[in-house]
Order: structure tokens, then sequence, then C-alpha cells
């Protein structure tokens, strides 16, 4: 990938090399409820998993604080004071696609721009005004700036006019479409509020989330934009690579290889369910050994279960309501259970990570899975 985290990263910044120790032990602000909407609207199910969305949670706030680091090396060795989009450019630049996507980003931020300064504007059809400004396309005009003094060959500044369309949007956009194919109204309403949701809406939110108040090396305003689409980003590539997880994960019936998939995934989960299933025939009362009379009452026992077999048949009747209760509680437990495994599971987004950031050759077998100073960046 484009960029490593560094064991280094954080001696730019040292009043915020404890920030994930401090949110672990006493900081309380959360993107969980936003991040489960998030995730809906990127393809999980209607109700993502609270510990999904939390692992999640945490793998998104150690990228940003990693690249947070980075970012404030670059600036310190420009001698800026603080972090300005040029830095995550930088930090950027191997990977040209997801440059692209950046570049793009900024260029509809300043679109956005000039349509809401259209809109207040008394006088909105001079274009001579607009085209003259200097505020307009600032974010633009930043990053062709920028790309010109490190750009030897000509590659970056023709990012900014490449129409090249991004086959991971138009794939997850696809997959998207045919998602709200099966959606009521009801549950189209909440998926399309849940698509509306961003970190960069909740501006103030986001800062504190990333303790940006204590850090040396503070990142600007467009800083702040590039972190929270990037944030989005990384959540998107997640839940991409977990749902390919998830696919993989689920057995094909005909498919001689479907074992080596993930063999410690299906034997813990069936080794669970035969338990499960274990535990209930156990406690089942076709199960249960009838006790044997004995004595001088077996024979009035005996009289007696033979007059109500040959009576109306409430025996048996009730027997025939305790095996419907039986099944209804089976079909309950079935429903829950399928809402449940419908949903992106903790496993999915580990065993993703451990793909993503494996090194492809001889030893990768050997390579440790997530690791918070080692995982490759998933936005850049």
């Amino acid at each position: 990938m484009a960029v490593k985290m560094s064991n280094s990263a954080a001696s730019p910044m040292g009043a915020s090399s404890t920030s994930m120790a401090g949110r672990g032990s006493g900081k309380t602000t959360s993107f969980i409820p936003e991040l489960q909407s998030m995730m809906f609207a990127l393809g999980d199910s209607r109700r993502p998993l609270h510990e999904t969305a939390a692992l999640v949670e945490d793998i998104v706030h150690t990228q940003l604080i990693n690249l947070l680091h980075q970012a404030a090396e670059v600036a310190l060795l420009r001698g800026a004071r603080v972090i300005s989009p040029e830095d995550i450019i930088f930090l950027m630049r191997k990977d040209k696609k997801k440059m692209r996507r950046l570049l793009k980003y900024m260029q509809f931020r300043d679109f956005k721009s000039k349509l809401m300064k259209t809109v207040d504007d008394e006088d909105p059809l001079d274009p001579d005004k607009y085209s003259s400004s200097s505020s307009v396309n600032k974010r633009q005009r930043l990053a062709q700036d920028f790309l010109g003094s490190i750009d030897q060959t000509g590659e970056f500044l023709a990012l900014l006019e490449d129409e090249e369309v991004d086959e991971v949007k138009q794939e997850r956009m696809e997959r998207l479409e045919k998602q709200t194919r099966s959606m009521d109204s009801s549950q189209y309403s909440d998926f399309c509020e849940s698509r509306q949701l961003s970190f960069s809406k909740k501006a103030s939110k986001f800062r504190e989330w990333l303790d940006c108040s204590s850090l040396d090396v503070k990142p600007n305003a467009v800083s702040m934009e590039i972190l929270s689409y990037l944030a989005y980003e990384t959540v998107a590539q997640i839940v991409d690579l977990a749902l390919l997880v998830k696919q993989d994960m689920t057995p094909k019936t005909g498919d001689p290889f479907g074992h080596a998939i993930s063999a410690t995934f299906f034997q813990y989960h069936s080794s669970s369910s035969e338990a499960v299933s274990t535990k209930r025939e156990t406690e089942s009362p076709e199960n249960t050994p009838p006790s044997t009379p004995s004595g001088p009452l077996s024979s009035g026992h005996q009289s007696k279960l033979h007059s109500m077999a040959q009576g109306n048949g409430s025996l048996s009747q009730d027997s025939s309501s305790k095996t419907k209760q039986r099944k209804r509680k089976k079909s309950a437990a079935a429903c829950g259970a399928e809402a449940q495994s419908s949903a992106i599971q903790p496993a999915h987004i580990r065993e993703a990570i451990r793909r993503y950031s494996h090194k492809i050759g001889p030893l990768s077998p050997f390579s440790s899975a997530y690791r918070r100073s080692g995982m490759t960046f998933l936005a850049c």
C-alpha cells in the first residue's frame, strides 16, 4: 500500500501520544450510533450489530490518529505550525486512485461553496464575479499548486483532469441499488436518511473525537474536511471488504472447496450450534424417560392412563399443544438467528483487516493481523 504506519509517528505530537489511552480510559465521545446508520447505508443489514460498529469505530479512530501523527511530521518538516491539506495529499501521493477520489471530493466542495454563494447572491447571473474570485476554487487551486511543486512527470496534475469511472464506487452503488429493490417505504426512508450521515455534519463532535484540542500541531479547517471524508471512506472500505469476507464464509452448496475458505470460522459456529442443539435435545420432554411405577399403585396408574387414552383425547391434545409451543420457540429463535446472521459480524471485520494487512509472499501466513502500530492505511 501507499503508506505504512510508523512507531515514531507520535514524536511531533507528544500531547496526543496518549490519545488512544485516554479514549479507552475516560473519553465518552462515540460515533457508534452514527456508524451503525452509515454501515446500513453502505450495505450492512438494517440493524447493524453494536459490537461490530464498536470495532469499526476503533479501527477508524486508530487510523485517523496515526494519519494525524504522520501529517504532523510532514508539517514540521516544511516548517508549518498547522496541518494543511498539502500534508495529507503528500501522504496519499503513492496511491493514485485514492488521490483521484480526494481531488474529486475537493472539487465537489468547491462546487458546493460556489453554488451556495450563487444562491445567496443578489445577482447570480454575473459569471465574471465568480471566475475572478480566488476564494471560490480555493481547494482545487491549493491541490493544483502543491501537486505541481512535487510533480516531476505530470502524472499528478493529470489526475485533476481524469474522468475515469471509479470502479469501486460504481460497484458499491450497484450493490446498494440491488439492496433497495427489496425495501418497503419505511425501510427506504431509513436508508435515505442514513445516506445523508457523514462525519463532516458533526464537525465539533468529530474534532472532539480526535481530541484535536490536545494536539501540538492542529489541523486547519480544510484539513478537517479531508479527515472527515477519509473517515467515511475508511468505513465504506471496511464494509466493502467485510461483505466480501461474509460472502466467502457463507457455505455454498456443491462447492468442493468451500471447507477450505475458513475452517476455523465454520468449526467455531458448527461446534457452538451442536452444543446448543445437544442441550435442547437433552432438555426436551421426548428424551426424558418416563418414571417406572412400582408397588401397589402401578396397576391403578396404568388403568388411569388407559382410561385417559380411551376418553376424550385430552392427553393427545396436551402433547400436541406442547409440540406447537416448542415449534414456535424454535421458529422465533431461528428468525432471531437469521436476522443476526444477515448483519456483518466482528469476525468478518477482523478477517477483512487480516487479509488487507497481509503481505503477499512466502511468509505471509506468519505475519500478524490487526496491529495498532502496523496496520496499513485503508483510506490512503
